[in-house]
């Protein structure tokens, strides 16, 4: 038996040269180098490139074709299919945090199948083609598209491109003119590419190489002392020129070879390490490796069968096929065997960095690998530090189609647009993103607001109207010092009781005014502070009574006053006893009349506490609903018209003669008390939260310090600074004040 290793394709382009190839190699008189063959039964075994459909063992990257038994029932690969390369490339992609990448690939049935796989992983882990160019095989068609090609990845965004295909079709035609125009790209691709170029503007700032994936094996034992001391002229010139398994990065032409052979005899392989020269095995090379240890193998199992010399070549061959098809060992290396392609495991991958220097120089560096056999997400790894060391930065390049929307931003796509395109909008409001290239921002919860960068969603403080408060404090301070005030006042009116003036004014109902006039004056502390329940519906109905007291009084004051000089004539009785009946009938109805509205109120909708976490960003409002506001503003409705019958009459008994006559004095706090309360509604409806509750506090306390100021401060004076003017003899003088 023979095995016939060497380079074909060089010379043997068609089936005919093929045959005659053989056959040379083959005859008698012109043995295979290194092998002396005596004349038995022999079945050639030929291992050359994947273009061989018809062949026995195949070395070069996978063909799906080739894999179908039935159509190729003799056929073996010895590469296995790269099904766990897209996903290589992608976890790869991730890792530099690209996702804009283009693709050129052969326009083949491998290319097909590949661009199938990488598009499932690329789309699983959304990242985007920024352009697919499937270079087509024909030289005539490429040729006239090449331009195109070239223009689209001239213009295109992307600064990572993966090329997949044979080096020997019009992709690598198509690659070679890239780079000699100088389209600087980061190059993802296989081992078969490492390709350096001739170029001579290097720019070391960024790197513009290639990242090649080679399939996992271990050093062959003993391979770079031999290359490094090998003599070359111990063996023919014409077979150390064409091994592939040395992996030249440099063509041998024919005046090299020439050149081997003035090389002395005991020169080495040491003066070609100025090229550039890989001292491992291509993955091509591990292939013719792995093909010689399995025929060492198939013919150790035929060699140990019994002989039968009847056998006929065609006999001997089904044997040995059926041999390699069960076949499987570990080889020196200590990898696993297996020709059954359904029972190949899926390979691992050695990841490298190659520098493209000047003048065809290149830096090859392994910076990590890649198992499908590992926990997803631990398959992929980088050797950071010799990373580092390499292109003098941990980070790459950035590929991607449009810039990351950091946290407070959210993806927008337009349509038309790839997924990986898109603008980026602010979160809107109230509605926070704390991740890059979110597609839609989550809006914050009911007690929660979005902070200034929209990044997250921060608690709400409590508003309310406090005594802590600036607002509320001042308010406080106002009720304070005029409900003390007040009693002031009432002091001083029960001190000169006995005195003219009080006693021409109707003593009782000043009386009733002040003390109103103080629970007005208290009234606010129901309104400041957090509400409650209780103080939700006491502050209203507290308010409605006693300001209805209030004003009823100064209505009985107006009235009694218009009685006093128009009902009756002086020095009658019946003056003296209708005019305290009437001032105490007028307050006790009015009151009756207020307490009846509060107590539809608390009937049909009495004030309860709101909770307003929509009004205010950052604050959760915390106020006293009305409840039914119709009956609010018949409430207030009912004050104003009592202030606004006191005016009436009031005015009409303006000009009554009398010393005493405070007509006018009412006349005018019933004026300032309507101007109040009439500009309370519209500010009160245009104001929410702490604000809305302190126009109403600044109501309340405005108008009752209205009703004080201009109906006793005169008196105070009179009392206190003017005594002479408090006597009989003035109250008899038919001059007012």
């Amino acid at each position: 038996m023979s095995v016939i290793c060497g380079i074909l394709r060089s010379h043997c382009r068609s089936e005919s040269q093929l045959h005659s190839c053989i056959q040379s190699s083959l005859n008698i008189h012109h043995h295979p180098p290194n092998y002396i063959c005596t004349k038995w039964k022999m079945c050639a075994v030929v291992l050359s490139g994947p273009h061989w459909v018809f062949l026995q063992l195949t070395y070069g990257p996978f063909h799906p074709t080739l894999s179908d038994r039935e159509q190729f029932p003799f056929l073996y690969q010895m590469a296995p299919e790269d099904t766990s390369l897209p996903l290589a490339m992608v976890s790869l992609i991730l890792h530099f945090s690209w996702n804009w990448v283009g693709l050129a690939i052969s326009d083949s049935d491998q290319g097909t199948q590949f661009l199938s796989y990488l598009r499932t992983e690329m789309e699983k882990s959304m990242l985007c083609f920024a352009f697919v160019n499937m270079i087509p095989l024909n030289m005539r068609l490429y040729m006239s598209r090449a331009e195109v090609y070239y223009n689209q990845i001239l213009t295109s965004s992307t600064n990572v491109v993966i090329i997949y295909g044979d080096t020997d079709s019009t992709l690598s035609v198509s690659f070679k003119m890239w780079t000699s125009r100088g389209i600087q790209r980061i190059w993802v691709t296989t081992s078969q590419w490492e390709v350096t170029t001739s170029k001579n503007d290097f720019s070391p700032e960024l790197f513009h190489g290639t990242l090649a994936f080679a399939h996992h094996h271990a050093e062959i034992s003993g391979f770079k002392h031999f290359i490094q001391t090998v003599n070359p002229l111990k063996y023919s010139d014409k077979y150390l020129a064409r091994l592939e398994w040395m992996n030249f990065n440099c063509g041998v032409s024919a005046f090299m070879c020439k050149t081997l052979r003035n090389c002395s005899s005991n020169d080495s392989l040491g003066w070609l390490l100025a090229q550039t020269f890989d001292m491992a095995f291509s993955d091509d090379s591990y292939d013719i490796y792995n093909a010689v240890y399995t025929m060492a193998h198939i013919y150790h199992e035929t060699l140990l069968q019994p002989m039968d010399n009847k056998e006929v070549p065609h006999t001997n061959c089904l044997k040995m096929n059926s041999l390699l098809r069960k076949i499987h060992f570990t080889n020196p290396v200590g990898n696993r065997m297996n020709m059954n392609q359904k029972e190949k495991l899926q390979p691992e991958y050695d990841i490298f960095q190659i520098w493209n220097f000047p003048n065809g120089l290149s830096l090859k560096v392994k910076i990590g690998m890649f198992s499908p056999y590992f926990p997803q997400g631990q398959q992929l790894h980088l050797y950071e530090d010799i990373l580092e060391w390499a292109t003098g930065s941990r980070q790459m390049p950035p590929s991607m189609c449009s810039a990351d929307c950091g946290p407070g931003f959210r993806k927008f796509r337009q349509e038309g647009m790839a997924a990986c395109c898109f603008d980026c909008s602010p979160c809107p409001e109230n509605e926070v993103s704390n991740e890059t290239n979110v597609d839609q921002c989550v809006k914050c919860p009911e007690g929660q607001y979005a902070n200034a960068e929209q990044i997250q969603c921060i608690d709400k403080a409590v508003s309310f109207l406090s005594y802590e408060d600036p607002l509320g404090m001042a308010l406080t301070l106002m009720a304070l010092c005029f409900s003390a005030f007040t009693s002031v006042v009432l002091g001083i009116f029960i001190k000169h009781h006995d005195t003219p003036l009080v006693k021409a004014n109707n003593r009782n109902l000043s009386y009733t005014l002040l003390i109103s006039l103080i629970f007005c004056f208290l009234c606010p502390f129901l309104f400041i502070g957090c509400p409650n329940a209780p103080s939700c519906i006491l502050q209203q109905i507290t308010f409605g009574m006693v300001f209805t007291v209030a004003v009823s009084t100064v209505l009985a004051k107006t009235v009694t006053v218009l009685l006093a000089f128009k009902v009756t004539t002086p020095g009658r009785r019946m003056r003296y006893y209708l005019i305290p009946r009437a001032s105490k009938f007028i307050i006790v109805i009015c009151t009756l009349i207020q307490i009846i509205l509060c107590a539809i109120w608390l009937g049909i909708s009495p004030p309860f506490i709101d909770i307003d976490a929509k009004s205010e960003q950052s604050h959760i409002i915390i106020v006293c609903s009305k409840g039914s506001t119709i009956v609010f503003h018949c409430v207030l409705g009912y004050h104003g018209s009592l202030a606004l019958g006191s005016f009436i009459v009031a005015f009409l008994a303006r000009n009554l003669p009398d010393t005493f006559n405070e007509a006018k004095l009412l006349t005018f706090s019933m004026l300032v008390f309507c101007s109040v309360w009439v500009t309370f509604l519209p500010v009160y409806h245009s104001t929410k939260g702490k604000v809305m509750v302190a126009v109403e506090v600044f109501s309340i306390l405005a108008s009752s310090a209205g009703l004080l100021g201009c109906i006793f401060i005169p008196k105070c004076y009179i009392i206190l600074l003017r005594p002479e003017r408090n006597s009989l003899q003035k109250l008899k003088e038919k001059t007012s004040y």
